[in-house]
């Protein structure tokens, strides 16, 4: 699932994804006012809405959940504030690789070739996640898998190097 936003000029950006079983919309347990944010599920997908007040009485009642919740909302937080880093200081083939690296680490199914991303993103998705376009995006994922490190088809992307795609990055 997508947790995405729709500025003024009719753009989508994808802010988060979400993985089965994984809480979102965890702002509401400080912040009642509406949010501008919507979550979009790719697939068939069950949600359950959990009270802000129930979800607030749990976390006082349970420290383990709380610190989960907790710790939940810091990893988000340091990976919001690595996608700002690169946003403002890396070039669009580092963004890009700094994207397909976390989502990896995220998302990623060990196959035969590498590590599949477990996610369908359109070049168009992965060019609003890293502020480029989607022409650059289709240019530079040709790149890499010219050059060996990922490959796949139109639906998906393999990582096949990813020892070399983190160096490329400093990872």
């Amino acid at each position: 699932m997508k947790i995405c936003h729709l500025n003024l000029d009719g753009k989508i950006a994808i802010l988060a994804f979400v993985r089965p079983g994984e809480l979102f919309g965890e702002f509401s347990l400080f912040d009642a006012e509406q949010r501008g944010e919507y979550a979009e599920a790719a697939e068939p997908t069950s949600v359950v809405r959990i009270p802000r007040e129930s979800l607030q009485e749990i976390m006082q009642t349970n420290a383990e959940m709380a610190v989960s919740v907790s710790k939940m909302i810091g990893i988000r937080r340091k990976r919001i504030e690595n996608r700002l880093r690169n946003l403002l200081f890396a070039s669009n083939q580092q963004r890009l690789v700094h994207l397909l690296l976390d989502l990896a680490d995220q998302f990623g199914i060990v196959v035969e070739e590498g590590i599949k991303l477990g996610l369908k993103l359109s070049h168009q998705e992965l060019a609003n996640l890293i502020g480029a376009t989607r022409e650059s995006v289709t240019v530079l994922l040709g790149n890499l898998k010219r050059d060996g490190l990922i490959g796949g088809k139109r639906q998906y992307v393999i990582l096949t190097d990813v020892r070399r795609l983190a160096e490329l990055v400093g990872r």
